[in-house]
C-alpha cells in the first residue's frame, strides 16, 4: 500500500476562515496565526454546504485507509504542502477476554493509536500543524513536550525541511528524549514541567524566529486529532459509542474529536446523538478534573505535578474551558486515577487481552473500571478507550528468572 493515493488527486478545499474559541471573532484563513486576540485557541471553520456537494460518506469507500480520505475537512490547500509519514487508520480492538470475565454485556473497544507513525497519536496533530506551517512559510517551529509530541514534530519537520526545537521536562523518559534528537531536532531538558518548558518557547519567539507550536498555541493540531473522531464515526458504520475515554492532558483529541461530531451532523452523516466525552487525568494532575467538579470554567495550575502517565502531566491548558465543554454538553464527566491503579490496569489488559499499552491508555481503562464501579456507565454501555501511543515506548517489569542449561531442569517447578 503505498500513502500516496489519497494526496495526487484533485483536492478541493473548503476551509472558510478561523474563529476564537472563547470569544468567536473571525480571523482570516491563509494567515499565519497563533492565539486570538483574546489569548485563546483559533478554531478552522468550513464552507460545509460545499463539502456537502463535494464529497459523501460512500465516497470514502474508494479512498485509501489514512487520515487524507477525510481531505475535504482538512485544512491544507495545496497538495505539494501534505507531508505525509503514513498516517494509517488505526485499529479498534475490542477486549473480549476482559468483557467475558467482568459480565460486560456492551463493548470495551480500545483505540490503538500506537499504530501511527512515531509511535503515539501526537502524529495526526503535529502532521497537519506541520503541513500547514510549511504551506504558511515557517521555517523554524519550537514546542514543549513531554515526549511523544517532540519526536512527532522532529519527525515531521525534518521531512518538511523545517527546523525544530523541543523543550522536555528533566524526568522525560529516555527513549523519547533520544527518538526526539535522532529524528532531527535540537532537544533540551529542563528542570521543570511542562509549562515551564513552553515558558521557555514563548520567551524566545522574537530572538530565535521560532513560530510556537505549543498545545493549542496554533490552529492545525486540532484539525489533525479531529481525524480520530471521523475515523471512529466511520469504523462504527456512522453510529457513535455511548462513552468516549480520552487521556487528557492539553486535550487536543477531545476537543478535535467534539469538533469532528459537530461537523459530520452539518453533513448529514451522523445524527445529533453524542457520546459522553470523559476527560481522564492522573489524581497527581488534575486540574480538568477539579474545575468539572466545582463548576467552573477555567482550571487553575496545578502544583506539584506528578504522575507516572507524563503525556497527561500537565498543570495547565489553554483550552481548559474547551475540554470543560464538551465534557459537560455531551453529558459526560471527568474523572482521576490513581497510578497504582494505572499500573495495574496496564498489567490487567496485557495479560487479559494481550494488549500492551502505554501508561496514559492504561488510565483510560482504570478510569473505565472507576465509573462502572460507581455507577456513571454501565455494563451495558459500548465504550471506546483510547491508548494514545505504542506500550513498546514506556517502562516494563523487570524478569529476574532464569534456567541454567547444564543443570536438570525441574519441569514441574516450571508450573
Amino acid at each position: 500500500m503505498i500513502f500516496e493515493n489519497n494526496l495526487t488527486t484533485e483536492r478541493p478545499t473548503f476551509t472558510s476562515h478561523l474563529e476564537c474559541g472563547m470569544e468567536g471573532d473571525r480571523y482570516e484563513a491563509d494567515t499565519l496565526h497563533g492565539l486570538s486576540k483574546a489569548g485563546k485557541p483559533l478554531l478552522v471553520r468550513y464552507d460545509l454546504d460545499g463539502v456537502k456537494a463535494a464529497v459523501s460518506r460512500d465516497d470514502l469507500m474508494h479512498r485509501e485507509p489514512d487520515i487524507w480520505r477525510y481531505r475535504e475537512l482538512l485544512p491544507v490547500r495545496e497538495i505539494e504542502n501534505i507531508v505525509s509519514l503514513g498516517e494509517t487508520m488505526t485499529p479498534l480492538i475490542e477486549l473480549g477476554n476482559i468483557q467475558k470475565a467482568n459480565g460486560i454485556t456492551g463493548q470495551i473497544l480500545i483505540k490503538d493509536e500506537g499504530h501511527l507513525p512515531t509511535g503515539s497519536f501526537k502524529a495526526r496533530g503535529l502532521c497537519m500543524a506541520v503541513c500547514m506551517a510549511k504551506e504558511l512559510g515557517v521555517r523554524r517551529m519550537a514546542m514543549p513536550t513531554n515526549g511523544n509530541a517532540g519526536s512527532a514534530l522532529a519527525a515531521y519537520c525534518s521531512r518538511a525541511g523545517i527546523e525544530s526545537y523541543v523543550f522536555c521536562p528533566e524526568d522525560t523518559p529516555e527513549v523519547n528524549v533520544r527518538e526526539i534528537a535522532l529524528q532531527g531536532a535540537k532537544v533540551w531538558r529542563v528542570n521543570g514541567l511542562i509549562n515551564d518548558c513552553g515558558k521557555i518557547v514563548g520567551e524566545g519567539k522574537e530572538k530565535m524566529g521560532w513560530f510556537d507550536t505549543s498545545t493549542l498555541k496554533e490552529p492545525y493540531r486540532i484539525e489533525g486529532k479531529k481525524t480520530m473522531g471521523l475515523e471512529l464515526a466511520e469504523q462504527l458504520g456512522w453510529q457513535l459509542p455511548d462513552v468516549i475515554f480520552y487521556p487528557t492532558g492539553g486535550g487536543t483529541g477531545l476537543i478535535g474529536m467534539w469538533k469532528a461530531f459537530d461537523e459530520l451532523e452539518a453533513l448529514g452523516w451522523i445524527g445529533s446523538e453524542r457520546p459522553k466525552m470523559v476527560a481522564v487525568q492522573a489524581t497527581g494532575c488534575a486540574p480538568i478534573v477539579k474545575a468539572y467538579n466545582e463548576g467552573v470554567e477555567h482550571a487553575e495550575l496545578w502544583p506539584d505535578a506528578h504522575t507516572v502517565a507524563s503525556g497527561i502531566r500537565v498543570p495547565i491548558a489553554v483550552g481548559d474551558f474547551l475540554i470543560l465543554r464538551a465534557v459537560r454538553n455531551s453529558g459526560g464527566f471527568a474523572i482521576a486515577v490513581d497510578d497504582d491503579v494505572i499500573d495495574a490496569a496496564r498489567v490487567e489488559v496485557a495479560h487479559g487481552d494481550g494488549l500492551l499499552l502505554c501508561p496514559e491508555g492504561a488510565a483510560t481503562y482504570a478510569a473505565y473500571k472507576q465509573a462502572l464501579a460507581d455507577g456513571r456507565i454501565s455494563k451495558d454501555d459500548r465504550a471506546v478507550l483510547f491508548n494514545c501511543g505504542s506500550g513498546l515506548k514506556y517502562p516494563m517489569p523487570a524478569i529476574d528468572r532464569t534456567l541454567d542449561r547444564h543443570q536438570p531442569i525441574d519441569y514441574d517447578a516450571l508450573g
